[in-house]
C-alpha cells in the first residue's frame, strides 16, 4: 500500500528531527530506547540531503572518534555507516524497527584526521 505525498513527508521530517537531535527522540510517536553510541556518534552530523530512502551526511572529525594514530578510527565508521544506514528505512516509508545490517561494506580513501577531514556519509535503501 503506497503513502501519499503528505505522509511520506511527515515520516521524512520525523526521521530528520530525531536525526538532528543527535538520536533523541522529540515525541513519543517516535521514540527510540536511549542508547550510547548514537549520540557519541551522530554529534555533529549534518544532514546535506533527504530522499526517500536516501541521506547523505558530512561532519567534521571530532577528537572523540580518533585511533591512536590520530585518525577516523575504522569502528567509528563501521558504527556511523549503520546508524545513519538504519536512518534511511523510515525514510523510506518502513517501520522504524524493519531491517538489521548483514553486511556493512566500508572503503576509505585516506585518513581523516581531526577537524581538518569532511567526511560525507551516503546511504541508500537496496533491499528490505
Amino acid at each position: 500500500m503506497g503513502k501519499t505525498e503528505g505522509e511520506e513527508k511527515t515520516k521524512l521530517e520525523s526521521v530528520k528531527n530525531y536525526l538532528e537531535n543527535k538520536g533523541k527522540a522529540s515525541t513519543v510517536e517516535n521514540e527510540f530506547p536511549p542508547k550510547f553510541l548514537e549520540p557519541l556518534v551522530l554529534d555533529g552530523q549534518c544532514l546535506q540531503l533527504m530522499e526517500p530512502g536516501r541521506m547523505v551526511f558530512s561532519m567534521k572529525i571530532p577528537p572523540r572518534l580518533l585511533n591512536s594514530g590520530n585518525y577516523l578510527h575504522v569502528g567509528a565508521i563501521t558504527t556511523l555507516v549503520d546508524l545513519v544506514g538504519a536512518a534511511a528505512i523510515p525514510a523510506a516509508g518502513f517501520p522504524v524497527d524493519t531491517g538489521v545490517s548483514v553486511e556493512i561494506n566500508v572503503t576509505c580513501f585516506h585518513a581523516a584526521y581531526v577537524n581538518t577531514s569532511d567526511t560525507d556519509t551516503d546511504t541508500s535503501i537496496l533491499i528490505i
